[in-house]
């Protein structure tokens, strides 16, 4: 049986964790995209939130993390009866489109990209397949909407076995109260909640030599 990995710094380890990015995408975080357009959601914290993403990128990167980057494509064709008609209309996120792009941010090369057609990142997806390959056992969540896919996603995570550790100030939603229930459900069962300077922190304690 592997060691438990019981504080915060083991968790983080370099050699078996990864950063996510979910959902930083123009439809979801622009002026003009689906959401502030058709639902006039406030995106007004969307450019600081993906400074704070980028980085908290920056510095997985260099202490030797992955970097992944989840990615919400919601044509019709993809999706479940459901969903479509909870939806109603379609528009948000379509395949090739300016909506679909990442908002402000872009990955490197090297990084992996995983397109999903529900909330969660592993539902139906080869994220679990790759993170396992590369031996990951926590993942570091960032992104939007906290209560909706960064939720789904990270609690499919936890579900699989994965340490979960959420950004507080790399995460948002256009519901405050959707936003907060998310971080207290993670902070009471799930993982830790730290701001991302808890995690540079850490990883400069861990990688001194970068």
């Amino acid at each position: 049986m592997r060691r438990l990995l019981t504080t915060f710094d083991e968790q983080l380890r370099p050699e078996h964790a990864a950063l996510l990015v979910i959902d930083m995408q123009n439809d979801f975080c622009a002026e003009g995209g689906y959401l502030q357009r058709e639902r006039n959601y406030d995106v007004s914290r969307t450019d600081e939130i993906a400074r704070r993403i980028g980085v908290a990128a920056a510095a997985a990167r260099d202490a030797g993390l992955a970097v992944v980057w989840i990615r919400s494509i919601y044509d019709f064709k993809y999706l479940s009866e459901a969903d479509v008609a909870k939806r109603g209309q379609e528009g948000c996120c379509l395949e090739g489109t300016w909506g679909a792009d990442f908002f402000k941010l872009a990955p490197a090369l090297s990084e992996l990209i995983v397109d999903k057609h529900c909330f969660s990142g592993f539902k139906n997806t080869s994220l679990d397949e790759h993170l396992r390959e590369r031996g990951i056992r926590t993942l570091i969540v960032t992104g939007v909407a906290t209560n909706v896919c960064v939720d789904s996603t990270l609690r499919d995570g936890f579900f699989l076995g994965y340490y979960i550790i959420l950004l507080e100030d790399c995460v948002g939603s256009n519901s405050r109260a959707g936003h907060d229930g998310t971080l207290a459900t993670v902070r009471n069962n799930i993982g830790t909640v730290v701001p991302s300077e808890a995690m540079i922190e850490s990883l400069r304690r861990l990688t001194p030599s970068i």
